[in-house]
């Protein structure tokens, strides 16, 4: 084998790119000397487009398809030297491959509290966090503006790259969106679409389409949060005083498990008397329902009434002062 032959084999004869990695957007074809020999066979599988560079600028671009890389098969609009006067030797050229499909579930958040003007709560700050869709649109844009010469560009590279324009733009969009903190989540997909237009505009000089945004979940001050409870649990409540009785109830059972543990911490000054009153109360106003309400408590409704502040008493409710007060009230009305 002689030398011409042996510089022969040396040329690259078959260009192609398997995805093996569904994270890889850019991938450069592994060829040092940049030696292609005339009438290589270079394969181009869907989504894909090949991009050969001649002296650090975009000479040809071959969209899906198998090319045998010859002077007829090459598009009319090559600017490789010498390559229109049919020459036999092999041509130096850089080849990259560019995945064109579209790249999901790229993530984005707020680092910082984002300030908006709320109808309700006037000024709140919440993060939001959430996904995105992109594909590569423009293939001289992005590879002038963004790709460069590098071996390869992954998701991750462009996720990094782009999360600061997501998050700087969320609250412009937000803002034009005018809708309140309460409603938020109801209206994700509407600001979702607001976004992409908003985000676009930072998109498209890098040759990047963004063709979906997302909003997983806003996350609101815990003050915010805590006022929203309280309100949410007031609408759960028709009755008023069914609401207190209740609680007074839970607080009475607490106090009976532990009746060494402090009453007065557990309950809260005066809840003892509270209870006592709401006692006599409800025996009022029970003898006031009844058609005879005229009547006189009777002895055994007294009596009955003094077992039950008796009770109260022992268990620590309430005070022997208390208590004291509560009875002399009662015999008087014997």
């Amino acid at each position: 084998m002689g030398l011409f032959d042996f510089i022969k084999n040396e040329f690259v004869e078959v260009i192609d790119w398997v995805e093996n990695d569904k994270d890889t957007v850019l991938w450069k074809f592994p060829d040092a000397d940049k030696n292609i020999k005339y009438g290589a066979q270079l394969t181009v599988r869907e989504s894909q487009t090949a991009v050969f560079f001649d002296e650090g600028r975009i000479a040809d671009v071959f969209e899906p398809g198998r090319f045998e890389l010859i002077t007829q098969n090459i598009p009319i609009t090559t600017t490789f030297r010498n390559w229109d006067k049919g020459f036999k030797s092999p041509f130096l050229a850089d080849v990259y491959f560019i995945s064109l499909k579209t790249f999901t579930n790229l993530k984005w958040g707020t680092p910082n509290p984002i300030i908006m003007r709320d109808p309700e709560f006037k000024q709140v700050r919440i993060k939001a966090h959430g996904t995105y869709f992109i594909r590569v649109a423009d293939i001289n844009k992005f590879m002038m503006n963004y790709a460069g010469t590098g071996n390869s560009v992954r998701v991750t590279q462009l996720e990094e790259s782009l999360r600061n324009i997501v998050s700087q733009n969320f609250a412009e969009a937000l803002a034009e969106a005018k809708i309140s903190v309460l409603d938020m989540a109801a209206n994700y997909t509407e600001i979702g679409e607001k976004m992409v237009p908003v985000l676009q505009k930072e998109f498209e000089p890098f040759g990047i389409e963004l063709t979906k945004f997302q909003i997983a979940s806003t996350t609101l001050p815990k003050e915010v949060l805590d006022f929203y409870d309280k309100m949410t649990n007031m609408n759960m409540v028709d009755d008023m005083q069914k609401f207190q009785q209740f609680q007074q109830s839970q607080a009475i059972e607490k106090a009976a498990d532990n009746p060494g543990g402090g009453a007065g911490e557990g309950i809260g000054m005066g809840m003892g008397m509270g209870m006592a009153n709401m006692m006599m109360n409800q025996q009022n106003q029970n003898q006031g329902s009844n058609n005879e309400s005229s009547k006189p408590q009777t002895k055994e409704d007294i009596m009955a009434t003094l077992k039950e502040l008796g009770e109260l008493q022992k268990s620590g409710i309430l005070t022997k002062k208390e208590f004291d007060e509560k009875k002399k009230e009662l015999l008087a009305r014997l």
